[in-house]
């Protein structure tokens, strides 16, 4: 890793790293240092989409001699179980493509040895206009998020040095670096910035209610009956069209002893973030199950039902989950049935 280092302002301006977890935090600012002094201000992201209504990207990327072959390069990382410590575990192996990049039927994640990760396989779409990563948000840069599951005890547990050793050796790797980058050098932030790329191109924008909002298709009675309601009820965190806000709430879930997980407190240190979860998004929803950061739900409709009964809900949660309210059969029925409408993409 070269060139020259960028001050510290300039590192979290723009590579941040959210809280006080120290460890990954200065992991992620020591690469992000490499990655910005290699790759600064100079974007090629022309192939991601944009679709219609979407607000502008995030993600920016990075130079390259081919943007397609990064992001095929990426796919091909995303793929092989090389990043993990004994080579037994992909990115894909929790991330599988058709539970739209979630792990479907896991309620926590599954790593090397068969170690068992404290939350729920998040799905995987357009991650290029998210604002931050993880179900406590404790990283702000796509092309850093792979880094923590990559070195996570629970997930892949790889040290980096044997990964690099790992990618030289390869019969394929230097060949693919050279076409991505220009040079066969392989370097992780390299690494990293293909499998952000390859990320940031998994674009879900072309389902039922796409076409539909575009004038394409039309929505069925109960469909349309259920898009109402839900925005009448859980578009002020689920907000069209991402179906995301991007923030924080708390969902009146009670930890237990299978789930301890306080939330983005851990983070932040902050006692308002206390049992706080990224809203996800809805898009895919119905093959994304199970639901929630514990994965404790198994159906939409106990989704639902955990949201309707106000009067169970504990004191920490979010005022906008309150507000929801008490929702009858037929009407938790029709929100499923919009619900589904948001399948499609990639």
């Amino acid at each position: 890793m070269h060139g020259k280092h960028p001050t510290s302002s300039t590192v979290f301006e723009e590579c941040s790293v959210s809280g006080s977890a120290r460890g990954l935090a200065l992991a992620l600012i020591a690469i992000s240092v490499a990655v910005i002094a290699h790759d600064h201000d100079n974007t090629d992201t022309a192939r991601i989409p944009q679709p219609v209504g979407f607000p502008e990207r995030v993600y920016r990327g990075g130079p390259c001699a081919s943007d397609s072959a990064v992001a095929a390069l990426g796919a091909m990382l995303f793929e092989d179980p090389i990043l993990s410590v004994d080579s037994s575990t992909s990115c894909e192996s929790c991330h599988q493509p058709f539970a739209a990049f979630a792990h479907i039927d896991h309620a926590l994640s599954h790593g090397v040895e068969g170690r068992i990760g404290r939350r729920n396989v998040p799905a995987l779409q357009n991650l290029a206009w998210q604002t931050s990563f993880m179900w406590d948000g404790s990283i702000a840069n796509l092309d850093m998020q792979s880094l923590s599951p990559i070195t996570g005890h629970e997930e892949m547990s790889e040290n980096l040095d044997h990964l690099l050793a790992k990618l030289n050796a390869h019969p394929t790797y230097p060949q693919r670096f050279a076409v991505a980058f220009g040079t066969d050098t392989i370097t992780i932030p390299r690494v990293l910035r293909a499998l952000g790329r390859f990320v940031a191109g998994l674009v879900s924008a072309d389902s039922r209610y796409d076409r539909a909002m575009q004038g394409k298709d039309t929505l069925a009675d109960n469909e349309q009956r259920g898009l109402q309601l839900f925005r009448r009820h859980c578009a002020t965190c689920h907000t069209e069209p991402l179906f995301t806000n991007n923030g924080f709430a708390s969902n009146g879930l009670q930890p237990n002893a299978a789930s301890p997980d306080s939330g983005r407190i851990r983070i932040t240190h902050d006692e308002r973030d206390l049992f706080r979860f990224k809203v996800p998004s809805l898009r895919n929803i119905t093959r994304t199950h199970p639901y929630m950061h514990d994965g404790r739900f198994k159906r939409l409709r106990d989704v639902l039902a955990h949201y309707s009964n106000t009067a169970a809900l504990p004191d920490h949660t979010d005022p906008r989950v309150r507000a929801i309210g008490p929702l009858t059969d037929t009407e938790r029925k029709d929100i499923i049935a919009f619900l589904m409408t948001l399948e499609g993409g990639y």
